[in-house]
């Protein structure tokens, strides 16, 4: 018979009733024996008191009877003393159970075997992990959501708050003359346009970060596509006093699955993210690479530094580098994470370095699977 079968709980109980009696009856045998040898023996005086009791209880119970009940009571101890192990672990089971559910901790059970018992152990721990897990993932979305809202409400409040004072002081009839006025209603309008940029940069934020539909992906020239997004920054370039450099690596075209209309909005994030942070440098350098399989654009601006402490984290929501908080730079610091988003989306990464020199914003997508295969 197989092994496997034979460690089973099913038989470990066959196993501890079938010992359990040989086990009685070799008592009850031995019993019977000293039994025997004590009441009828010629060596044991019959005058004994134990001699009598047993006397008594075999003339007016019967002999039947008493083995009878000592058997029962026998197997019974020998059942018990068989089967504790198996039951002081399956009450272990229990009591881990109770305390995953009572108090939604983790906890781990040991695996002591490998029948029924030591798989639901397993099995439990697997359950207790992955509900540690969600504990936590649960816990990090109320966060998530918490700070969400904090940083919305606070970097809506700002534009709001001004807005609000400078038509009060409009309605208020404070003006001296129609250009003070006019003065005010121009400021109160670029603040609206930073409402109305930050609420459009959150509702994408919350689309890309919330995985949207399905994305609807086609052959795209990544090369061919940068480049046209170049041509249309130049105004923007001009406007910052930028002009913009193509340095080409790759010996043929960079063809990845995207969704261009995603894909765009990631890229004009960068862009706009290197002119405004790049003036400085006076240009915007776009280069292009195969490596491994993938194809990699690298944006590069030759502004600021970003310091080291900030680099990990620029990504973030809301989060802006100490040396864009500044009124003429400070963006809605959600133009990198909606980046990061979307090349995510697009299973690519992305990445940032910066040194006194340059900061360099690299992503990478995987070639389109024919490429790779002629490569």
């Amino acid at each position: 018979m197989n092994a496997k079968y034979i460690s089973t709980v099913r038989w470990k109980f066959i196993w501890a009733f079938i010992l359990s009696i040989v086990s009685g009856s070799a008592v009850l045998m031995a019993g019977y024996q000293l039994v025997n040898f004590m009441v009828y023996s010629n060596s044991a005086p019959p005058s004994a008191p134990y001699t009598r009791i047993l006397k008594w209880i075999i003339n007016h119970i019967g002999s039947g009877p008493l083995m009878a009940v000592a058997g029962i009571v026998s197997f019974l101890i020998f059942f018990f003393i068989f089967t504790r192990k198996v039951v002081s672990y399956l009450e272990e089971i229990t009591a881990g159970i109770q305390q995953i559910t009572k108090l939604g901790e983790s906890l781990r059970i040991e695996v002591r075997s490998t029948d029924e018992l030591g798989v639901l152990a397993e099995n439990i721990n697997v359950m207790s992990e992955r509900l540690q897990h969600s504990l936590m993932e649960e816990r990090t979305a109320v966060q998530t959501k918490n700070e969400l809202i904090t940083g919305v409400s606070h970097d809506l409040r700002t534009p709001l708050t001004s807005i609000l004072g400078f038509l009060e002081y409009i309605e208020q009839d404070r003006c001296r003359d129609e250009m003070e006025m006019r003065y005010y209603v121009d400021i109160a309008y670029q603040k609206t346009l930073v409402l109305r940029k930050l609420i459009d940069d959150l509702f994408e934020y919350t689309r890309v970060s919330g995985g949207g539909p399905p994305l609807v992906l086609e052959r795209l020239d990544l090369k061919a596509f940068i480049r046209q997004l170049a041509e249309e920054a130049v105004p923007e370039l001009s406007l910052a006093g930028m002009t913009y450099s193509i340095h080409d690596h790759a010996k043929e075209a960079l063809w990845i699955e995207a969704a261009p209309y995603e894909l765009v909005r990631a890229y004009e994030n960068l862009i706009a993210n290197a002119i405004r942070y790049g003036q400085s440098g006076k240009k915007l350098e776009i280069s292009f690479a195969c490596e491994k399989d993938e194809a990699v654009v690298r944006i590069s601006n030759f502004g600021d530094m970003i310091p080291e402490k900030d680099l990990p984290h620029i990504f973030e929501r809301f989060y802006r580098a100490e040396r864009s908080r500044s009124q003429h730079t400070g963006g809605s610091g959600l133009g990198l994470a909606i980046a990061k988003g979307i090349v995510d989306r697009h299973h690519g990464t992305i990445s940032a370095q910066s040194d006194t020199y340059r900061t360099d914003f690299i992503t990478r997508f995987p070639l389109f699977r024919e490429q790779k295969e002629s490569a």
